[in-house]
């Protein structure tokens, strides 16, 4: 039986290659909705950007529906990433324009009628992104929370992070949704930065992807070889958000813990900074499993299988 799942994404590059993989995988993940939110770039660009992917994955990619949704953070200015993803957000991608547009409704509506509409703990939740849309559900609409059977996301860091010392990009960018949704008592599993900076492809994977021949192939092997500045923890190019939705497929390639993970909400340097209580010593009841390790090798391997069916 295939798994019900929403993307909630911001799309970047390494959200391109997991919009991919999922599609890739509809024998085994049942799309029903992409929903956009601001974050790499304003969400205008994202969506534009996950209409522009959804082109790239061929016809039984065109019936997924794209939902626009917020435009900045709870509380806090919007803060982008160009400086990583490029001006439109997918760089080396080459992509031309969306060949449609995204579907009526806002991103929240979007989620809260198919979570309503799900029978309990019918829809796993795929957020890569800021947690915004997400948050803005679970206020609106919390009956919706028994709808969902799982929140798998990229997001946070058991270590440092990449927007500031203390943080991920993702939470730093909307932490207090981070806090809504790790409070919302659903089942959490996190791939923070600990995790997803293991998440990269051998040379030889990366050559093989562009050898698949396809437009696929060919926009995959541009975003992991785009020059990307320094100083983002590893020389390689770390797929993050392919994590999300390889965990749903393949769970054996990952370990973790179940740990008590609390978000800083507040406005100083530690903001956004999620404190993984890695070893029990709060004695707090844990709300997610945190993923520690991936085996990556086999994890690009399965994903180049994948990529190998798409055009």
């Amino acid at each position: 039986m295939r798994e019900a799942i929403i993307i909630d994404t911001d799309p970047g590059q390494d959200d391109a290659v997991a919009l991919l993989l999922a599609f890739a995988s509809a024998d085994r993940l049942d799309l029903r909705a992409i929903t956009t939110v601001a974050g790499n770039v304003p969400v205008a660009q994202t969506t534009a950007n996950a209409l522009r992917i959804r082109d790239l994955a061929g016809a039984e990619a065109a019936g997924v529906p794209v939902h626009a949704g917020a435009e900045g953070p709870l509380l806090f200015p919007l803060e982008t990433a160009e400086f990583v993803c490029g001006p439109d957000g997918l760089a080396g991608a080459e992509l031309p324009p969306p060949r449609s547009e995204p579907a009526a409704g806002h991103a929240v509506e979007a989620i809260i009628a198919i979570c309503r509409a799900a029978p309990d703990d019918g829809i796993t939740l795929c957020p890569l992104g800021p947690l915004t849309n997400l948050a803005l559900a679970f206020r609106l609409a919390p009956d919706i929370l028994p709808k969902v059977k799982r929140i798998v996301l990229m997001g946070g860091a058991i270590g440092l992070g990449n927007m500031t010392p203390a943080a991920e990009f993702n939470v730093h960018v909307d932490p207090h949704a981070a806090a809504i949704v790790f409070d919302s008592g659903r089942p959490v599993v996190m791939f923070g930065l600990g995790v997803t900076l293991q998440a990269i492809a051998s040379h030889e994977q990366v050559a093989r992807i562009g050898a698949l021949g396809t437009a696929t192939g060919r926009a995959v092997h541009g975003m992991l070889t785009r020059p990307r500045p320094g100083g983002l923890g590893t020389a390689g190019h770390p797929m993050h958000d392919p994590c999300v939705i390889a965990f749903l497929l393949w769970p054996e390639l990952f370990a973790g813990r179940d740990c008590f993970v609390e978000v800083e909400t507040g406005a100083g340097p530690l903001r956004g900074r999620t404190t993984i209580d890695w070893n029990g010593r709060l004695k707090r009841q844990p709300n997610a499993h945190v993923v520690a390790t991936v085996q990556a090798h086999e994890l690009f391997e399965r994903m180049i299988a994948r990529f190998a069916t798409l055009p």
